[in-house]
């Protein structure tokens, strides 16, 4: 992921690539690696065009050619405001995919198709749906499942999936919850691993802060953070391996804040060597002091913060795209590779 000094000697034919190219016939927004053991380097990608008709393509990487191979394309309305497949990593529920925009949206991959399985619709007497700006699926119990609206509430859903060693029945889903969550638009969810990984979530937004709840008590929630300025805060992300840390970045920042819910309200790191607006935080599977960011500044940076809380200076690895990053995953299943996007571009970068 960090380019060679000059003069260093060239990899053998035989090594495997460290970089993955994938060229889209649209600018990508929403993307997210597979979880299933069987379908390693597997991603689903979202258009983001500015009308109603969007599509979402899922490639996969043929390790043969070295090429993405496209799977399937499927029609979607409106851009995806985030993707994610199922996260089971054993392969014993349905293949399925999620999808958030107008609502959110449960496919079923097939070999060679994808189609909808149902539709999670929380408006039911109103012509008018509120927008959902992220969801988070649950990874300790995949029929959890939870939205972020700007009509400043989340929605948790329970879905009735049927592991697939029964019969294959289609899946539905139904509100178990939904609460105001913030005053103002709510911009992301995210649920904990703390307590058991089930019950615990939380969620940012307009008002510029980070909310803590708990499923079992919603009467009341926990403030860990507020901005200072009250700048709306756009994305959280739990520490894989730590449910002590979150990062989150505010709107037109060039900052990820790191935050530890045991001293709540001040950041025990800023991460701030962009030098553009942030655009995505992703936290190492593997690592609990690994993370990485990526910006409009072109560039992916991988953060130590092993250090904390003395001030992190710099990034380890630094990588350079060939345009403004908007999304990065890094994969839950291989932990040495993460993906990135920008324009229509998809790569996948060994770390």
């Amino acid at each position: 992921m960090v380019s060679l000094p000059s003069g260093a000697p060239p990899a053998p034919p035989t090594k495997r690539k460290e970089i993955y190219k994938y060229d889209a016939p649209w600018t990508l927004y929403a993307m997210n690696w597979s979880v299933r053991p069987d379908k390693r380097f597997r991603l689903a990608l979202g258009s983001f065009v500015e009308e109603y008709n969007n599509k979402v393509q899922i490639v996969s990487l043929d390790e043969d050619t070295s090429e993405f191979v496209c799977k399937s394309t499927f029609d979607h309305p409106y851009p995806c405001t985030k993707i994610m497949w199922i996260p089971d990593s054993k392969g014993v529920f349905p293949d399925l995919l999620a999808t958030s925009g107008d609502y959110l949206r449960i496919w079923r991959a097939g070999e060679n198709e994808t189609r909808p399985e149902c539709l999670l619709n929380n408006n039911k007497n109103s012509d008018f749906c509120a927008p959902l700006t992220s969801f988070d699926w649950n990874e300790v119990d995949p029929n959890l499942l939870g939205t972020s609206s700007i009509d400043t509430t989340c929605t948790i859903w329970g879905l009735e999936t049927g592991q697939v060693l029964g019969h294959v029945n289609l899946v539905s889903g139904h509100v178990k919850t939904q609460l105001i969550a913030h005053d103002k638009e709510v911009y992301d969810i995210a649920f904990s691993r703390a307590g058991g990984g089930r019950d615990m979530f939380a969620s940012v937004g307009a008002d510029g802060s980070v909310r803590m709840f708990d499923l079992r008590h919603l009467e009341h929630s926990t403030i860990i953070y507020e901005d200072p300025v009250h700048h709306p805060l756009l994305r959280l992300a739990w520490n894989k391996q730590d449910p002590n840390y979150l990062a989150t970045m505010a709107m037109d920042g060039m900052e990820v804040i790191i935050l530890d819910v045991r001293v709540p309200c001040t950041p025990v790191a800023r991460l701030n060597n962009h030098r553009a607006c942030v655009n995505g935080i992703a936290w190492a599977p593997h690592s609990s002091c690994h993370v990485c960011t990526a910006a409009d500044d072109h560039q992916a940076l991988i953060w130590d913060i092993q250090q904390m809380p003395r001030a992190i200076e710099d990034p380890i690895l630094a990588y350079t795209a060939e345009g403004e990053i908007n999304q990065i995953q890094w994969a839950s299943t291989q932990p040495d590779w993460i993906a990135i996007c920008y324009n229509n571009c998809l790569e996948i970068l060994r770390v």
